[in-house]
């Protein structure tokens, strides 16, 4: 089992998303002549190509020798990229993992997709990543098939820490839905979040860039907060919270709109969204 740093990887679709693992490779160490990209555009093709990447056009030519293939399609256009890698793949002794962070697509789909015309499967991974990705502070949920050994897993592992600062790996399929209704889609609930304060405080008087600063650094610090305490989020919360103060005011008046019932809805939304996805 070769190493990250030894890996040859490719990278089917190159994307904001593949753009940042990549990114998170190299800081790694892992050079760039060991990844290639296969993309349609030219205009991504060109941003990658300036930054010492290999690409083409050719899936098939991209995978030929990979140790791991990464599927980052749109999960429209994944049955056709699967089915082709599958048939390229039939006259290699040994065939590549296959990573998958297109949205929805199912690990039994995937499976039969990529089957080379003699009937062999590669071990499939699949992957909730997450936008933060993008600057390094991704969190990301995956899900194995059962052929996929330890070794395996290690390695997708090196290859996710390149992004992600966690990595959760779930035993049952249907748990990625949730990790889209909590950390995929969880980025835009804190960008709504902060969206409002700063329309609530702009309201108020306060000039929109006084406004916007503040709101976001509130966000990061808190952020740092929950990763860096021992404490859970919910005594952190009280540690904010004097009795009768001003946070206990705010926080009342979350209660009495029911605050909980909308989170929980929207998760549970998410959610179900992702699992429609995922059966079509």
């Amino acid at each position: 089992m070769p190493t990250l740093l030894s890996s040859k990887i490719a990278f089917i679709g190159g994307g904001n998303m593949a753009s940042a693992i990549i990114g998170g490779l190299i800081s790694k160490g892992v050079p760039t002549s060991n990844i290639i990209v296969s993309e349609p555009w030219d205009v991504n093709r060109a941003k990658l190509s300036a930054t010492g990447i290999p690409t083409t056009t050719d899936n098939a030519s991209a995978a030929s020798s990979a140790d791991i293939v990464i599927i980052a399609v749109k999960p429209q256009v994944a049955h056709d990229v699967c089915t082709e890698l599958g048939a390229s793949w039939t006259s290699r002794a040994s065939l590549p993992i296959l990573v998958s962070i297109a949205a929805g697509i199912t690990l039994a789909s995937l499976q039969e997709w990529s089957r080379t015309t003699d009937g062999r499967g590669a071990h499939v991974v699949r992957v909730m990543p997450n936008t933060p990705a993008l600057v390094g502070e991704g969190a990301s949920g995956a899900y194995a098939s059962a052929d996929v050994n330890g070794d395996e897993k290690e390695l997708v592992n090196a290859l996710l820490s390149s992004v992600s600062q966690a990595t959760e790996w779930v035993d049952r399929e249907e748990l990625l839905d949730v990790v889209t209704g909590l950390s995929g889609s969880g980025p835009a609930y804190f960008f709504a979040m902060v969206e409002h304060l700063i329309a609530s405080a702009t309201a108020l008087g306060l000039p929109k860039d006084q406004a916007t600063r503040l709101a976001t650094q509130t966000c990061l610090g808190a952020g740092k907060m929950l990763v860096e305490s021992s404490d859970e989020p919910g005594q952190l919360r009280k540690n904010v919270t004097s009795p009768n103060g001003t946070t206990y005011a705010a926080l009342q008046t979350f209660e009495k709109l029911g605050f909980e019932g909308i989170v929980d809805k929207a998760v549970q939304a998410a959610t179900s969204r992702s699992a429609e996805l995922g059966a079509k």
